[in-house]
């Protein structure tokens, strides 16, 4: 299946591990993703009236250069379109309209065989330095309680189906091995940006289930940084072994793949 997202950096995050997932469930993503680091539905709108190539696009990962939305939404024939808020308005439900709602027009007029969902961004850490922390007491709980109101809004406002990450990401920090509070480790890098593997294998996996309908519980996806070691002195081909200290562990993946499915099921 063919998904583009209209986002910003947390799509990317989002996006990184999914298609590999996928291929390890036996299905195919076909991924672009419009890229502007904090791009808000309003910016993007600014983007479509101006038909600016403002974005970075990207095509399964791999930037390909620079696109505008319409010539995004025109390269492929997409089976779905996501469009997502800035973290830092996430959960400021005012600055979603009417930008989600013309935006979604604009998509589904270019590419009338296109879903749109929505894709629910996450909380920032306990700790994070973000200066949109403040909005929201620099809480967390407060945090994910008003960007999910603020996604419920928009996602019903223009009759879509909303990829519940946000909700993915609190249901595995309700587990201390995710809750940095109680000695674990962080989801994400940097206080808001998810982290490089089991973040974004996170996100990863509930793209897999929301977009498959497969149980992510069951997929056996493990991603790594790998490693060149060499060449295979038989084949002459190079040969790359994953490093074991980029891999969650065991635990983590189990927490991960639960808390991808539960995530799904309840937002169904």
């Amino acid at each position: 299946m063919k998904i583009l997202s209209i986002g910003n950096s947390f799509s990317v995050d989002s996006q990184t591990w999914a298609r590999k997932a996928a291929a390890a469930g036996g299905e195919t993503f076909e991924l672009g993703n419009l890229y502007i680091g904090g791009c808000s539905l309003e910016r993007h709108m600014e983007n479509v009236r101006s038909g600016e190539a403002a974005y970075d696009y990207f095509v399964n990962n791999e930037n390909i250069g620079r696109a505008s939305v319409r010539t995004a939404l025109m390269d492929e024939k997409w089976d779905y379109v996501t469009v997502q808020q800035a973290s830092h308005f996430s959960g400021k439900p005012e600055t979603y309209f009417p930008f989600i709602e013309e935006l979604a027009d604009y998509a589904r007029a270019l590419a009338p065989s296109a879903e749109i969902v929505v894709n629910e961004t996450w909380a920032y850490e306990f700790d994070s330095t973000h200066p949109a922390f403040e909005n929201y007491g620099r809480n967390r709980f407060q945090m994910h309680a008003c960007l999910s109101e603020a996604y419920r809004k928009g996602t019903k406002a223009i009759g879509a189906r909303m990829i519940p990450v946000g909700e993915a990401v609190r249901i595995a920090r309700e587990n201390a091995a995710f809750d940095p509070e109680r000695g674990g480790v962080p989801l994400t890098r940097d206080g808001f940006h998810l982290s490089l593997y089991a973040g974004r294998l996170l996100a990863g996996l509930t793209w897999y289930e929301f977009f498959t309908g497969r149980d992510a519980r069951e997929n056996r996806f493990v991603p790594a940084l790998y490693e060149y070691t060499g060449k295979n002195p038989a084949t002459g081909e190079r040969t790359f072994v994953p490093v074991p200290s980029t891999m969650p562990t065991q635990e983590q993946l189990a927490i991960i793949r639960d808390a991808a499915h539960a995530a799904v099921m309840e937002n169904r």
